[in-house]
């Protein structure tokens, strides 16, 4: 696990405003779906939809051409202990809406600026007179904040040209979608006596500065329905448990290092004898780093990344240029990011194909965190290939279309708060002449005897901003290794995926993700012909000026 961030959910109140309900009886055709499906929360939903669609309008001003409401349902567990003792432990449980409106039609309506929605904070109890409150002041905030980003957006385009083919929504087909709703299976208690148990075990490494166990354990339900007529219910559940340490090495460098798991089912966490194993061989390697040499010299020649730091460059590097987002008003662009003006091009080497399949459920045995059957706007996710033979053939895409693109292709995704946007579910890296990984480290090894060095770079897995963590010379001579620190890459980007990858492992790892959103990346281990590998140069920090208090079995004064 390279990062972990902790959610942390503020419920935030506002004072309603009153929306004037009546009005002509010019309706537009709707669609409202009657099945409920036998369930409170989306009878409530249905009901006070037909009546928003059929009732809102302020004055004379237009009525909405389409709404959607998305009700979450969240359970959320977060425990963390360090040197055997809990340090925190939390429970955020709660339910929100989010409700947008969207005055106008398909091809030009009142979408403007950063967000779309309104956001309101709903009865956990299936009280349908409460349920149908919130969502009417919900709808009431929506609708007004359409009104004005209508006007912002009509001033905006009087100042630019827009393209005259690109609609500002998709028109998609309903559906309907229900599942049962998702609970969290788990002992809590004992999973938090795991987790002092886990954090316990650093005790035996007292140079450590910091050092932690955490669990977040997460329950989404979401349910969701829209004037077009979809009715979707969803679960998921997202366990994951971390546990990290980080000290200075004897000249001040930072060391961190950390190991985490996540997973979509109970029954996959960590056996705790596995977790023991893991904790051992991240505390020795404490040590390892603090005798590791520095990287001295500059470096620019074969490197191989494992398969687990190729799901980090992917993720830093491909990810974010595969989204379809609609560039600026005015923008000639296709959409953002750096493979805007690379559709039909080549982005990889030949002899990659990259496919985001949201029904995909597990690789290898492992379940993937990023499947789902219906995305967070109403469309049925869909497999799409995103490169195929090296050439980048599609983008991901939510229900804002951009230039030859007009629809969307079931990957609109939200968090809580964030208006949808397209996003990965399960992106599958694969390789059509994938090697085991000891030919790639042969090689690695032929192509440094070629050109005259001594060694070359193996990096096993990595930290923040893609810096190596586990980095390994590998030397020709006998093949043998040496772990190295204090290394970054320089001048790493797309144009190294498209020109400087060599060859490609026939094995795979996966990387689960619950953030930003559940999601995952599998890739195979990639060999980079050339890449540039400097010392870095990171200010040191100074040493504890004196040494931690003893970590062995005492018994405090207090306790006595």
């Amino acid at each position: 696990m390279r990062k972990f961030i902790p959610a942390l959910f503020l419920l935030t109140f506002a004072l309603p405003c009153l929306m004037q309900a009546d009005g002509p009886a010019s309706d537009p055709k709707i669609a409202v779906s009657s099945d409920d499906h036998g369930d409170p929360v989306l009878h409530a939903m249905l009901v006070e939809l037909k009546r928003s669609q059929e009732k809102l309008q302020l004055g004379q001003l237009q009525r909405p051409y389409y709404i959607d409401y998305q009700m979450t349902e969240l359970e959320d567990h977060i425990a963390d202990a360090t040197l055997g003792a809990l340090r925190s432990d939390t429970v955020n449980a709660g339910r929100l809406v989010r409700v947008v409106v969207r005055i106008g039609d398909y091809k030009q309506d009142s979408y403007y600026g950063e967000g779309v929605g309104t956001i309101e904070v709903m009865p956990i109890e299936n009280n349908e007179l409460a349920l149908r409150h919130q969502l009417w002041l919900a709808t009431d905030k929506a609708y007004k904040a359409a009104l004005n980003g209508l006007t912002q957006k009509q001033a905006a385009l009087k100042n630019v040209e827009t393209e005259d083919d690109v609609a500002d929504f998709s028109q998609e087909k309903p559906e309907d979608s229900v599942h049962e709703v998702q609970k969290l299976s788990v002992d809590m208690d004992a999973w938090k006596q795991r987790l002092r148990s886990t954090s316990e075990m650093f005790r035996r490494e007292p140079t450590l500065e910091n050092s932690a166990a955490v669990l977040d354990f997460r329950l989404i339900n979401r349910y969701f329905v829209n004037t077009e007529g979809t009715v979707t219910r969803s679960g998921k559940t997202i366990y994951s448990y971390i546990f990290s340490g980080s000290t200075q090495a004897d000249d001040g460098m930072r060391l961190d290092r950390s190991h985490g798991y996540v997973v979509t089912r109970a029954d996959e966490l960590p056996k705790p004898e596995e977790v023991k194993i893991e904790a051992e061989k991240l505390l020795a390697s404490f040590d390892a780093l603090k005798k590791a040499p520095l990287v001295e010299d500059d470096y620019r020649g074969p490197v191989l990344f494992s398969a687990d730091a190729a799901t980090a460059v992917l993720e830093r590097l491909f990810v974010p240029n595969i989204i379809g987002v609609r560039p600026e008003l005015g923008s000639t662009a296709r959409t953002r990011g750096e493979f805007a003006s690379a559709y039909k091009n080549r982005v990889l080497p030949e002899f990659f194909t990259v496919v985001d399949d949201p029904k995909a459920k597990q690789v290898d045995g492992t379940t993937l965190a990023g499947s789902y059957d219906v995305d967070d706007e109403g469309v049925e996710g869909k497999s799409v290939t995103l490169v195929d033979k090296g050439v980048l053939t599609n983008y991901l895409l939510g229900r804002e279309p951009i230039r030859d693109f007009p629809h969307s292709n079931g990957h609109g995704r939200t968090a809580l708060y964030a208006a949808p946007r397209a996003h990965i579910s399960n992106l599958i890296v694969k390789a059509s002449n994938g090697l085991p990984f000891e030919e790639l480290r042969k090689k690695l090894l032929q192509m440094c005897k070629d050109q005259g060095r001594p060694y070359g770079y193996y990096v096993e897995t990595t930290g923040p901003q893609l810096a190596p963590r586990l980095l390994w010379r590998i030397y020709v001579n006998d093949g043998h290794m040496e772990l190295v620190r204090g290394a970054v890459f320089q001048e790493f980007d797309t144009r190294s995926l498209r020109n400087d990858i060599v060859a490609a492992g026939n094995d795979t790892f996966v990387y689960n993700r619950a953030e930003p959103l559940p999601s995952a990346i599998v890739a195979p281990s990639l060999l980079f012909g050339e890449v540039e590998i400097q010392r870095a140069t990171r200010q040191r920090e100074k040493l504890p000026q004196y040494p931690a208090p003893p970590l062995g079995n005492t018994v405090s004064t207090a306790a006595k």
